[in-house]
């Protein structure tokens, strides 16, 4: 059994799981992955995967069946050749799993106990995540967390604009005239960017798109932007929550983004 991300090979069984459930992937396509797993991080040349997965009394057109076999493959882990997150292309050369890969060989009833009084084996530790080294919790979880994290902003955005005009009495009530104004028209701007941005995270992780990770840290700083603004919006509401509820608030937050990008290393980790 190897394990890498949120994938598992059973190379015994000949199957491949996401997150416990069995992807349509066998025949050549499997072996080929198979190979690359069992070297993961060495180079697999081309004519060492021919010699494993052709005899060589067999007439078939190689380059076409190879090629044919690694985009099958690319296709279930969501992978692509110019970014490639677990299969490498070496040009003229071959193909390199660069994924980190765990073994887990599973205890034969022989093993779990040597005897009437010996203790079973304990399972194996759980798979650490690449870059964070803590156990990779179930996609689910911090898939929904994030959802919940993209609605909650959306709320804010609705009542605001909703509200608009109780934000602008707010805002006149200790700011002058000129400030009020500026502070509305960001609201307005803000929120108006703010929502298609949200409805696009939610939609990208609603139907599990496998770059995300990769697509929300290269718009990291415009979200970090974006929700540092908003971040400070509690205080508007000091008359009413008082200062200390209105601190915490904003506290919490200034917080949030980073845990967003957290969820989603979790959940669309790359390799290094």
């Amino acid at each position: 059994m190897l394990r890498f991300g949120v994938f598992e090979a059973d190379l015994r069984a000949g199957e491949l799981r996401k997150s416990g459930i069995k992807l349509r992937l066998s025949g050549q396509p499997f072996q080929v992955l198979a190979a690359l797993l069992e070297r993961a991080g060495e180079v697999v040349t081309r004519e060492e995967l021919q010699q494993k997965l052709w005899a060589s009394d067999t007439f078939v057109d190689f380059d076409h069946s190879l090629n044919t076999a690694i985009n099958r493959v690319r296709e279930v882990l969501g992978d692509s050749a110019s970014s490639p997150r677990y299969v490498e292309t070496l040009a003229r050369r071959g193909y390199r799993f660069i994924a980190p890969v765990e073994s887990e060989l599973p205890p034969t009833p022989e093993a779990r106990f040597s005897g009437p009084s010996a203790s079973p084996v304990l399972p194996a530790a759980p798979a650490l995540h690449p870059e964070l080294e803590v156990p990779i919790p179930h996609r689910g979880v911090t898939r929904g967390l994030f959802a919940l994290i993209q609605i909650m902003y959306l709320i804010f955005y609705a009542m605001a604009l909703i509200r608009l005009r109780a934000v602008e009495g707010i805002a006149e009530s200790f700011l002058p005239p000129w400030g009020a104004t500026a502070l509305l028209g960001t609201v307005m701007i803000t929120a108006g960017a703010g929502i298609p941005l949200r409805f696009y995270l939610l939609s990208s992780t609603a139907f599990d798109y496998q770059r995300l990770g990769e697509k929300f840290r290269r718009m990291f700083p415009l979200v970090l932007a974006l929700d540092q603004l908003w971040a400070v919006a509690p205080f508007l509401l000091t008359a009413q929550i008082g200062l200390g509820a209105a601190f915490a608030a904003c506290a919490a937050l200034l917080y949030v983004p980073f845990s967003e990008r957290t969820l989603l290393r979790m959940a669309y980790h790359l390799p290094r």
